[in-house]
């Protein structure tokens, strides 16, 4: 079965370093499954969970925005920040998401700017949420 390098990096530090099968992500276009020889390409990620295969384990990791790139013999996922399962707080990602929701609900006047804010963080505590459940 062929690999290829895999590599998740953050601006503090290499998340996932290993030879995998395969990985699936969120671009802007939709989901994109990659296997060994795609062709390479760049394109932005969405917030959402990546999820890397090797053999017939599969292994998500929450991924918030950044780009991947699609090289001939590596994939290369430079995000804003990136976690696996066993580095999430399920209760802190609970409890921000109950923080967004309430600041998206609120009453009242709110810039665009703290409503965007909120549908962010919403985003980011629901994809740590779903990371966690496998």
């Amino acid at each position: 079965m062929s690999t290829f390098l895999l590599e998740i990096v953050t601006p503090d530090r290499v998340v996932y370093s290993e030879q995998v099968n395969s990985v699936t992500v969120r671009g802007v276009e939709g989901e994109l499954g990659i296997l060994p020889g795609h062709i390479p390409f760049v394109t932005p990620l969405q917030i959402a969970p990546v999820y890397v295969k090797i053999g017939n384990e599969r292994t998500p990791f929450a991924v918030q925005g950044g780009f991947v790139e699609v090289r001939k013999d590596k994939v290369v996922i430079l995000a804003e920040s990136a976690e696996r399962a066993s580095e999430i707080d399920r209760e802190r990602a609970e409890a921000a998401k109950e923080r967004a929701q309430a600041r998206l609900n609120a009453k009242g006047r709110q810039d665009e700017i703290d409503h965007r804010r909120a549908e962010l963080a919403l985003q980011r505590a629901m994809n740590r949420i779903k990371v966690t459940q496998g």
